[in-house]
């Protein structure tokens, strides 16, 4: 199998196997792989105890549970760049007579539509999807627990929902659209509906005894879109890329940052937590950094998929058990593990190939009131606006071609940031969604909404 090991430090490599190994023994798990992945490829595989005899290797499959939800979400947000659909929409719109069809497509992305975590008795990860043979035995008589928008609360029928949505807007089944439309292309060969070997066996830990109990493991039926595939390390590893850069056959760069975005308002608990929701990945806030991914279970399997975007580093976790280790932690920590003993290391500065002078005119010190803000130009052809010194609403401006640009993060993510002119054309001021921001405080004979008062600036007495 290909690893990759050389390109992380001995005592790194060494800290990851750790890990696992704490983890495998702790949570007394049958087995437990894992990988780690930076700069588009995979630097880093291990495993704990064997599976069919042998040490899992990058290629077994495990089964991956809601980390599927993404895998859908992608599928809308395809649909949405086409132009077939708006996240805005309601359901109703594009699949009427649901119960469900206030919710919109975004509200279903993100958890917030208000429907209920699960599907009606009985369990549904534990029975054969054949009980369920329509949306209606999964929604249940009244889906909704919740007013729609309002809240953040995980729902399983709403990705199904996502689902069915997809088959009635492409005619054809979700896997066979899945598998057309986002494994084909980004060379997902080992993640399937249904297993191949090698793969994992599911089982149940005893939690006061060291002995273990097959788990079934059940074809999801109309529920599969939620949390019925199967995928190893290497071909996740590969999803995180994706995930992290985009790609123009599946999804351009700008639609995936869209998924990492928050999207739902979070619940009291996530607050304390530093979790949210995007669309279709879960954002958390652990160690000082920002993580994004999703987590899955299904009887017999624990997943998780965690990526650092701005230390460009992911990790997979897969185990075969149905409670035990805290694989979400692991894969945390597998992240901390490498960003703190290798830290990325920076693209080399370079200037920039060509500058417009009217545009280099503005960089430098700007006034919003008295509160001093820099403008610089960025390499990327855009600009960056934030306070000189100390916190406050800071910026990275994408240019819109017309000599304005717009926000892209924070307070003014979205917001439109331009130069206004004198009839002689030099700059009076910068205008951003109405805030005047000027070379001088309140600068005399700029347009600064109210005026400015005549007598200047003035001292006491």
């Amino acid at each position: 199998m290909t690893t990759f090991q050389e390109e992380l430090l001995p005592a790194t490599r060494r800290a990851l196997t750790h890990r696992i190994a704490v983890a495998q023994a702790e949570g007394r798990t049958p087995s437990l792989v894992a990988a780690v992945v930076r700069g588009g490829q995979t630097v880093w595989h291990g495993a704990r105890t064997s599976v069919d005899g042998h040490g899992p290797d990058e290629n077994v499959q495990y089964r991956i549970g809601s980390i599927t939800k993404t895998f859908t979400a992608v599928l809308v947000l395809r649909l949405r760049d086409e132009g077939l659909l708006d996240l805005g929409d309601p359901l109703e719109k594009h699949l009427p007579g649901t119960g469900a069809g206030e919710a919109t497509i975004a509200e279903l992305l993100a958890h917030s539509g208000g429907l209920a975590a699960e599907s009606p008795a009985p369990w549904w990860e534990r029975t054969p999807g054949s009980l369920r043979p329509g949306l209606a035995d999964v929604l249940g008589e009244e889906p909704l627990l919740h007013p729609v928008g309002r809240r953040h609360h995980y729902s399983n029928p709403g990705y199904t929902l996502l689902g069915a949505l997809v088959e009635k807007l492409r005619g054809a089944p979700w896997a066979e659209v899945l598998q057309r439309e986002v494994l084909d292309p980004l060379g997902l060969e080992r993640t399937a509906t249904r297993p191949s070997a090698p793969h994992a066996g599911g089982w149940a830990v005893h939690p006061w005894a060291d002995v273990m109990l097959a788990e079934p493991a059940e074809d999801l039926g109309v529920m599969a879109p939620a949390g019925q595939l199967w995928s190893t390390t290497g071909d996740l590893a590969r999803f995180a890329v994706f995930l992290t850069q985009g790609d123009d056959t599946v999804l351009g760069g700008e639609t995936v940052r869209e998924m990492r975005a928050p999207a739902a308002p979070a619940e009291a608990a996530d607050v304390v937590d530093g979790a949210a929701y995007g669309l279709g990945l879960q954002l958390q806030h652990r160690d000082g950094r920002l993580l994004v991914g999703h987590s899955g279970s299904l009887p017999g399997f624990l997943a998780n998929l965690t990526i650092d975007v701005e230390d460009d580093v992911a990790a997979v976790v897969l185990t075969n058990c149905t409670s035990g280790p805290l694989i979400a932690g692991v894969g945390a920590d597998l992240v901390r593990i490498v960003a703190e003993a290798e830290p990325r290391i920076p693209e080399p500065w370079r200037p920039l190939r060509n500058v417009d002078s009217s545009v280099l005119e503005l960089a430098g010190q700007w006034y919003w009131g008295t509160q001093a803000f820099a403008l610089r130009l960025t390499s990327d052809g855009g600009v960056s606006l934030g306070p000189l010194s100390g916190r406050g609403r800071r910026s990275r401006f994408r240019a819109n071609g017309d000599g304005s640009w717009t926000g892209l993060e924070g307070y003014y993510a979205g917001e439109l940031l331009r130069a206004v002119r004198r009839p002689d054309g030099t700059v009076d001021h910068l205008d951003l969604g109405s805030f005047v921001f000027t070379r001088q405080p309140y600068e005399e004979g700029a347009a600064v909404p109210g005026g400015v008062d005549p007598q200047g600036w003035q001292g006491i007495g």
